[in-house]
């Protein structure tokens, strides 16, 4: 067996493409329209489907917005230098809701930052992201 995606609701479509494209680097890898059950569906990644696991976005029409909920956590990122990354998530409009640092109660340097539907996301630097979080 292998993970091969994760899926989100979204409230705008070409929104959260142009974040997880234009601002997390991804590429859209296929798109689909449903138009008997009225939804959208849009996957992105950094490889092929076939290589690694990839967001599957939904978009249900008419539906703009939804109560995450308190089980969901984060999708976390692997980035080579966290700084310069948070400063262009940043210089491209998107939300830094945590600033760049040591984990609580260790020392791997991780940051948050937020998709335009309120997911949060975290970037852990490469160096670190085998460790785990409290190493």
């Amino acid at each position: 067996m292998r993970l091969l995606h994760t899926m989100l609701r979204v409230g705008d479509m070409q929104r959260s493409l142009d974040f997880y494209t234009r601002v997390l680097g991804m590429r859209l890898l296929r798109e689909s329209k449903n138009t008997e059950y009225k939804y959208d569906l849009a996957f992105v990644g950094y490889t092929d489907e076939s290589e690694g696991a990839v967001l599957e976005l939904t978009y249900n029409w008419g539906v703009e917005s939804y109560n995450l909920g308190d089980a969901y956590g984060h999708i976390a990122l692997g980035v080579d230098d966290i700084v310069a990354t948070c400063d262009r998530i940043r210089e491209a409009g998107a939300k830094v809701t945590r600033e760049p640092g040591p984990v609580k109660g260790g020392s791997t340097i991780i940051a948050f930052v937020e998709d335009p539907d309120g997911y949060k996301i975290e970037l852990i630097e490469n160096k670190h992201a085998g460790a785990g979080l409290g190493s």
